[in-house]
């Protein structure tokens, strides 16, 4: 079978953290009550796949970009799901849409940029674009979010800290950005309600 070492199981159990976190929020987007931006959740998917690409191309070790290569296959799939629950629309403005292209300029940079670490930045710097239209939608309109994905994923993400083996921008930049991400959500919903 697999003979995993303590830092593998940290980064297994984070995923399943994930995924189980994912699953109340797709519940709630399901029943209307969750209103995902599809710009957010679309280049969240987006620009964690080319992070993970950028950061094994550095020499970021596998185990903890295992972790974020899933950051980015869940909101893939949120961003499926909300075309299969018409209640859970949320109504994209200017605002939703610049962000949108920014995040988008963004990765085109990250694409033609020759150096791994900058790439690295970028990508997260394009993901930070795609937070933006949530983060405002959850100051206005906090009850179209469920807390627990943000909390249940801020906890999941601490778990890989302990299984980076080397602090560097490679294997440090998203795990970072995401946990305060999290946090931000969580710190937003926690205030507006």
């Amino acid at each position: 079978m697999f003979d995993l070492g303590w830092r593998q199981w940290l980064v297994v159990i984070s995923i399943l953290m994930a995924l189980f976190g994912t699953i109340p929020y797709i519940k709630d987007t399901l029943k209307g009550k969750t209103k995902p931006n599809r710009v957010s959740w679309l280049m969240w998917s987006v620009a964690p796949l080319i992070g993970v690409g950028a950061a094994l191309s550095a020499g970021a070790e596998f185990w903890p970009m295992l972790r974020i290569l899933f950051t980015g296959i869940m909101p893939l799939i949120v961003f499926i799901v909300t075309f299969m629950a018409p209640k859970a629309y949320w109504k994209l403005e200017v605002f939703d849409y610049l962000c949108g292209f920014c995040s988008v300029v963004a990765i085109l940079i990250w694409l033609v940029i020759d150096e791994p670490v900058l790439a690295i930045l970028v990508a997260a710097t394009a993901d930070g674009f795609a937070f933006a239209p949530t983060i405002k939608k959850a100051w206005t309109n906090p009850e179209t979010e469920t807390l627990s994905l943000y909390v249940v994923g801020a906890a999941s993400m601490l778990l890989i800290f302990p299984s980076i083996p080397e602090l560097s921008i490679e294997n440090l930049a998203f795990p970072v950005y995401l946990l305060i991400g999290h946090i931000t959500m969580i710190s937003i919903i926690k205030v507006r309600r």
